[in-house]
């Protein structure tokens, strides 16, 4: 659990930051130290709101807010004074109610043991997570590609563990798609007090949605404290991987800054390099004959100066709309090339800073980070799945799935149009002939606003060619630019790619996947390529809602559990069964087929050629937290060592 410490703080500290409090939070705050139920009951009962961030008030009328605010005074007082020490946890049903409570809605209990661990209430790590395997371990090593969130956490748990390992990471810093990607106003669309480990959280956050340069710090702070740092070598980008089945290790084949090349040898490699880490790249006519700067989003150059230039824009995803925002503020025209439009969700908090009185709640209050933190994971979570299953009976396909997401359409529509109201030739061009969600939803980083300004044009035509000068469109119409960029996504299909990864056989991983077909169990595991385990692999991002370090933690998790079985049982190698293989991956594709983004008229960088969802999941996250609690041995295949 994070620790409070006791503090000394004057009186006037304290009812600053309760003022600013979010109330709903403060009475789970309370129970905690008190275990009075009225702060459970009527008149605190928060009313349900569908908010993102829901209102600080609760709901609540002013009196009662008042009554909260002077006994969370009164109870902070007396723990910081040390008359009060905090009460046991509740039973898992209490708990359950707690949480129903505090966002205004029914929380199923099964959601408690997840959100125990992301509050920092129950520890995530499995209860072996001790150097207990030394002796075991002389000569077991495991070998992660990529320093990103995700070979973070992993290399969190190993040297907790104290199991040998190295993080192989091809660029100079750590950080992943944090250090690759600093176009302007880059950051993530997850609140960042959600978006964090659930055994670090950060008190300090500047923003609710912090920038990259934020967030890349906070991982080379975790990176630092958790002491992964040492055991990572920088520069080294892996080329290959075979499977030596005599000797039951990888041979890994890696290229040094150099340009040599290195095998290095292991009993297990873990892929953690993402699915948004190698930039997609259109296949324009001319592109390369384009005179001026030209680049993707993510090799935006750190020190380009686009004061006065005229700047064409591919692409209208997330990366468009963070960055289109601060570059129509300094360039002298900005041209932005749009094939589809996507559906924005406003923020009023997207900007907004935290204050310094609420760091000092997140600093000095005990369960209050925690209880933040829950309500963000619920609101963006699990919360909005259930409303983009496809309801046959519903008799408007083509705008929405089900009355549900009509309901979004309508308030997404009404937003726009009172956006661009002005400008009823930007509605035109602006407003998404799809469901919502469908493809992936962004948040309005003042795009409507943008494209409404004098200097900015927002053009539909197809592009036919790239020139030295700029860009033509199909109709003609020349369109000048002195920087082309190139906000066109990852090639979030082609997983692991370039890399030859050789499993059982020397069969490659991109024969058995195809160009764009992959699939693992569990996302994490693939018949054939024993001790090989992906982190953030095939159908594991998230579409309806989430945090990906929730799911780094789980695949963590699952991975040190199956490391642990290799060790205890003095096993040489474990395989997924094909049969176990085949049979999550038709569970999963079914699912997929009952959710908005399979509608048969849209296409969106989830799916592949052949339709099939290759990036996302379709489940809750309580499911696959609870599928990757452990495994079970029986899905594997397992190879004793001799002796």
């Amino acid at each position: 659990m994070f620790q409070v410490p006791r503090i000394t703080a004057s009186a006037a500290a304290i009812e600053a930051a309760l003022a600013v409090a979010d109330i709903p939070v403060l009475q789970m705050v309370l129970f905690h130290l008190t275990g009075e139920r009225r702060w459970l009951e009527p008149p605190f009962t928060p009313v349900r709101d569908v908010s993102q961030f829901a209102d600080e008030s609760g709901g609540l009328p002013p009196l009662v807010q008042q009554v909260v605010r002077e006994a969370a005074f009164a109870a902070l007082g007396d723990y910081h004074a040390g008359r009060l020490e905090p009460q046991p946890l509740p039973s898992h049903e209490v708990f359950a109610e707690m949480m129903s409570v505090c966002v205004g809605e029914r929380v199923p209990v099964e959601y408690v043991p997840m959100m125990l661990e992301e509050m920092g209430l129950k520890d995530r790590d499995p209860a072996w997570m001790v150097p207990a395997f030394t002796t075991a371990t002389r000569g077991f090593e495991v070998l992660i590609i990529g320093a990103g969130v995700s070979g973070i956490c992993l290399g969190s748990k190993l040297q907790a563990a104290g199991v040998k390992y190295t993080i192989l990471e091809k660029n100079p810093a750590l950080g992943g798609t944090w250090y690759e990607n600093k176009y302007p106003e880059c950051g993530c669309d997850v609140p960042n007090h959600f978006y964090s480990f659930s055994n670090r959280p950060n008190t300090e956050w500047s923003g609710y949605y912090s920038k990259a340069d934020e967030i890349e710090a906070y991982l080379r702070d975790s990176a630092e404290a958790f002491g992964v740092v040492p055991n990572i070598r920088f520069n080294t980008e892996v080329l290959g991987a075979r499977w030596d089945e005599t000797a039951a290790h990888w041979a890994v084949t890696v290229k040094h800054a150099d340009g040599t090349q290195e095998v290095l040898h292991t009993p297990v490699l873990v892929s953690a390099t993402g699915q948004l880490n190698r930039p997609s790249v259109p296949d324009l006519e001319g592109l390369e004959s384009f005179a001026g700067p030209a680049f993707h989003t993510a090799r935006w150059p750190r020190d380009l100066d686009l004061g006065g230039k005229r700047v064409a824009v591919i692409g209208t995803g997330a990366s468009a709309m963070q960055m289109a925002r601060t570059t129509a503020q300094v360039a002298e025209h900005l041209s932005i090339f749009q094939r589809s439009p996507q559906w924005a969700v406003p923020s009023d908090t997207y900007h907004r800073l935290v204050s310094d009185d609420k760091r000092w709640l997140f600093r000095h209050v005990p369960f209050y980070l925690g209880w933040y933190r829950f309500s963000l994971a619920w609101r963006f979570g699990d919360h909005l799945l259930r409303t983009l299953e496809r309801d046959e009976q519903w008799p408007h396909p083509e705008r929405a799935v089900n009355s549900r997401n009509d309901r979004h359409r309508e308030r997404l529509t009404a937003y726009l149009q009172a956006e661009l109201a002005d400008r009823p030739d930007l509605i035109e061009k602006s407003l998404p002939d799809y469901p919502p969600y469908a493809k992936r939803i962004l948040i309005d980083n003042e795009w409507f606003k943008t494209i409404k300004r004098d200097n900015v044009s927002l053009v539909t035509t197809a592009i036919a060619r790239i020139t030295p000068t700029g860009v033509t469109t199909t109709d003609g119409a020349e369109h000048p630019a002195d920087v082309l960029v190139l906000a066109t996504g990852f090639e979030a299909m082609r997983l692991l790619w370039p890399m030859d990864i050789r499993g059982v056989g020397g069969r490659s991983l991109h024969e058995v996947w195809g160009d764009e077909d992959a699939a693992a169990y569990l996302g994490i595991t693939v018949p054939g390529f024993p001790n090989f385990f992906c982190l953030y692999g095939p159908n594991t991002n998230l579409a309806h809602g989430g945090s990906i370090i929730l799911i780094a933690e789980c695949q963590s998790r699952y991975v040190m559990a199956c490391l642990q079985r290799m060790l205890s049982e003095n096993l040489a190698a474990i395989d997924c069964k094909p049969e176990v293989f085949r049979d999550y991956n038709a569970r999963i594709d079914a699912a997929h087929a009952k959710l908005v983004w399979t509608s048969p008229t849209v296409n969106n960088w989830y799916r592949n050629k052949a339709g099939r969802v290759v990036s996302v999941m379709p489940m809750r996250l309580v499911d696959y937290w609870r599928e990757t609690l452990a495994p079970n041995p029986a899905d594997f295949i397992e190879t004793r060592r001799a002796g």
